[in-house]
């Protein structure tokens, strides 16, 4: 929760890309500020200065810290002014506690900073950001954008080839990841091409990405190509499409790869780092996104509103006589709840998590539901670890 007892003047600034709009106002509600700001340093900085030397502490307060709103909260910490945050969804319901159905930025930064002057607790500290934080923010975000791409590339090549020959997608399609399979496809990217480049010379291409899975994969591929006989119609054009869609693949795959091991050497210069792999499941990935979006869990009170934050934490829904129980949160940081969910089945194989886990699904829950469960008690434990600065610990049995 933002400490405002010392505030003299909150300054809502609804971002944009070319100028913001900011409106100040006071403790008691006063309008001392209402323009719109050009996105320049010497304009924020004079404005920030002028408010600093006019009133006093100035409270800047934005509805997005990142991209388009770094600019404003670095030049107001470097004026000496204290930031924070007030999340866009949060936003979006305390505005229609207000009268008129406009959106505008005037109104939008006047509802940001009357919401930081009369209810703080909807606000998130923003602790300056150090380099290492930063930089990790711009990689991964820009793997995510990767990852789906890969994604895409990954069903569109599976289309192509369940379009013109399932045997075949079901053969290659499952192993799209596998470098020696995307080398195959790039220089064979047809039925009728990988019968004429034979089973001996398939070998040879495929043997130094996959020594091992080389002559069985050429065989597989041999036996699906001989369940259909038949030439479906859009063969040909498929057949050069695929090879560049397999090349495209290849690209995202090694970009994702030199970004996962400059995330590794950003996570081990991170004091954090060490406290946050030493729980099962997480990985390098997943703890740089744990990084950027939970720091040290110092901005959340308890492990119950980092549950919350994550979108991780049951909602109860209920109306008089009627009661329909607890259902998972639709709302929450979408990526975040993402990482504790894929680091919750990936912890699976310890037997701690496994154990929790059959719990579950012995009280009736399908493996989705299971897994929310299991990755909310770990969130406790995490929480735990960083408020600590503690390493994971097994549990250890109770004896009966």
């Amino acid at each position: 929760m933002i400490d405002t007892g010392d505030i003299d003047v909150y300054l809502g600034v609804d971002v944009g890309k070319g100028e913001h709009h900011a409106t100040a106002l006071t403790p008691a509600g006063k309008r001392v500020f209402d323009k719109r700001l050009p996105n320049t340093e010497p304009k924020l900085r004079e404005v920030f200065a002028k408010l600093q030397a006019k009133h006093g502490t100035v409270l800047v307060v934005v509805d997005q810290p990142a991209s388009i709103g770094a600019l404003p909260l670095a030049v107001a910490r470097d004026t000496g002014c204290s930031v924070a945050y007030l999340p866009g969804l949060t936003m979006r319901r305390i505005a229609d506690l207000y009268t008129g159905e406009a959106k505008t930025d005037a109104r939008d930064a006047a509802i940001i900073a009357d919401a930081a002057r009369t209810i703080p607790h909807t606000l998130r500290n923003l602790a300056p950001s150090d380099e290492t934080v930063a930089e990790l923010e711009m990689i991964v975000g820009f793997d995510d954008d990767l990852a789906a791409e890969s994604t895409r590339i990954k069903n569109r090549l599976r289309g192509l080839l369940t379009q013109i020959h399932p045997s075949l997608e079901r053969v290659l399609g499952p192993r799209l990841d596998h470098p020696a399979v995307l080398a195959l496809l790039e220089r064979h990217g047809s039925p009728a091409h990988l019968r004429k480049a034979g089973r001996r010379r398939l070998v040879t291409l495929l043997r130094p990405k996959a020594p091992r899975l080389a002559e069985r994969l050429v065989e597989d591929v041999f036996d699906a190509l001989d369940e259909q006989s038949v030439v479906v119609p859009g063969t040909d054009a498929a057949s050069l499409i695929v090879p560049s869609l397999a090349s495209s693949l290849t690209s995202v795959l090694d970009q994702r790869k030199h970004l996962a091991s400059r995330i590794e050497e950003l996570l081990e210069a991170h004091p954090l780092s060490p406290v946050l792999t030493s729980m099962p499941g997480i990985g390098v990935r997943t703890a740089a996104r744990i990084l950027i979006d939970v720091g040290d869990a110092s901005a959340f009170p308890t492990a119950g509103h980092l549950a919350a934050y994550a979108g991780l934490a049951p909602v109860t829904r209920s109306s008089g006589s009627s009661i329909r129980g607890e259902h998972p949160s639709r709302r929450g940081n979408k990526q975040l709840k993402r990482a504790f969910y894929l680091a919750a089945f990936a912890s699976l194989s310890q037997p701690e998590s496994r154990t929790y886990y059959d719990k579950k699904r012995r009280q009736g829950k399908h493996h989705v539901a299971a897994l929310v469960c299991l990755a909310r008690r770990r969130i406790d434990v995490l929480f735990a670890m960083l408020r600590d600065g503690t390493f994971y610990e097994p549990p250890t049995a109770i004896a009966a």
